[in-house]
């Protein structure tokens, strides 16, 4: 698996991607989704460039923060236990929360975040497909949702996030990404300004970039399978 071809492909499928949207490649952050991705493959992809990465579960993330000396950012990307949220804390390199899936949570993080001295972005899950086997907040209770986050002193609501189904066919996800910019927009105009978009993995980043996303989680396409 050569990773400096991938990453080299990855950027050029994305610059594709955003040709007459009068966006660049610097307008999207490249998430590289270690999850089950042995250390090395992290020191290597920093090597090319990419300096934020996402992890699914506290566990692993807390053995590769302490196995890696790099000035990394690392994105909190999978489903947050509460009772986890107290390690991310003490973690100066957990530079964003990107799955923010309930009131609970949120208020949990946001104690952990005061009492660290901390404010943390983070980014509000929305189930956009309706997905019961998926998290996040349903569409039209986000505005209300977010109302309620704006409130929490030490979260610095960033945008929002979405997971979508895997599909064999990848167009037929982009109605969602568009529900998520719409969304995304009205929120904006209505309650906040947003200003990230997190969408769109390894199978549909593309996709969700012509749709409007900012931030986009990719693993496969970067690491090869993962490491079970």
């Amino acid at each position: 698996m050569d990773i400096k071809n991938n990453i080299k492909e990855i950027k050029e499928n994305i610059e594709k991607s955003l040709e007459g949207s009068g966006r660049s490649l610097e307008d999207i952050t490249i998430v590289a989704v270690s999850k089950n991705v042995d250390s090395t493959k992290v020191v290597e992809a920093n090597g090319e460039g990419l300096i934020n990465f996402g992890e699914n579960r506290v566990q692993e993330f807390l053995k590769k923060y302490e196995e890696l000396d790099l000035e990394l950012s690392w994105h909190m990307i999978g489903h947050l236990q509460r009772n986890k949220v107290k390690y991310l804390m003490r973690m100066e390199n957990c530079k964003m929360i990107e799955s923010i899936d309930s009131l609970r949570l949120a208020k949990e993080v946001n104690k952990r975040a005061k009492k660290n001295e901390r404010v943390i972005p983070v980014l509000v899950e929305i189930n956009i497909a309706g997905d019961e086997n998926k998290f996040g907040i349903m569409p039209d209770k986000a505005e209300e949702f977010l109302k309620k986050i704006i409130k929490l002193k030490n979260l610095k609501l960033e945008g929002l996030m979405t997971v979508l189904p895997y599909l064999d066919d990848s167009e037929k996800l982009r109605c969602y990404f568009k529900q998520m910019k719409t969304l995304f927009d009205k929120l904006s105009e209505d309650l906040i300004q947003l200003n990230e978009l997190s969408m769109g993995m390894t199978n549909d980043y593309q996709i969700a970039i012509e749709e409007g996303a900012t931030i986009v989680r990719v693993g496969r396409a970067l690491f090869g399978e993962r490491e079970y």
